[in-house]
């Protein structure tokens, strides 16, 4: 046997022009991206929630609660006569039950219907004021009760808990309700306790 013969594969010269299969041929991966597969140096698809490297970031905010409509660096808050003027637009609602009630004296019958609707009037307030902020007196006069911390309604239930702190209001000679006189945020003591703002809606 020859190193020449046609069975030896290892003595067969090797022609130049025709190489062998595969001989000299990029292999994939090597600078080409397989099917199916995103090369080197293609934008890759991050992960759900996550921006890719190079794309711009959407703005965020501040992690807690969104800020307002018109809030800037502070919210705009109702003087002490904004407040005053809502709160005796308020008792104004329940003067024609009252009168009922005291016409009732020798009608007992209008003084029930006179009762129940003092009644029916200051939960339908109460409602009103959770949900909206607004009783008709901060309606009236433009203004509004609102959570401090996001500007939010309070709700019916902290609502009601704020008109049973205002006995607080009325110890020390009703010095609570004096208070957003010169009170940086305008604030009674029920508002204090109850973190509860009252700003101008408009």
């Amino acid at each position: 046997m020859s190193f020449g013969s046609p069975n030896n594969p290892y003595g067969q010269p090797q022609n130049p022009q025709n190489p062998p299969s595969g001989y000299g041929q990029p292999q994939p991966g090597y600078g080409q991206p397989q099917q199916g597969q995103p090369g080197y140096g293609y934008p890759q698809q991050g992960q759900p929630g996550i921006p890719p490297q190079g794309y711009p970031q959407q703005p965020g905010g501040y992690p807690g609660y969104p800020q307002q409509p018109g809030y800037g660096a502070q919210p705009p808050y109702a003087n002490w006569g904004q407040r005053f003027l809502g709160t005796i637009v308020d008792g104004l609602v329940f003067l024609v039950p009252y009168l009922l009630v005291i016409l009732g004296r020798d009608t007992p019958a209008l003084a029930v219907i006179g009762g129940l609707a003092i009644f029916a009037v200051a939960i339908w307030q109460l409602i009103m004021e959770g949900r909206t902020g607004q009783t008709l007196g901060k309606k009236a006069l433009g203004i509004r009760l609102v959570r401090e911390s996001d500007g939010q309604p309070l709700g019916i239930g902290m609502a009601f808990v704020r008109r049973l702190a205002h006995f607080l209001d009325s110890l020390a000679c009703y010095l609570g309700w004096l208070w957003p006189l010169w009170d940086a945020k305008k604030q009674t003591f029920a508002d204090k306790v109850c973190s509860s703002i009252v700003i101008r809606s408009q």
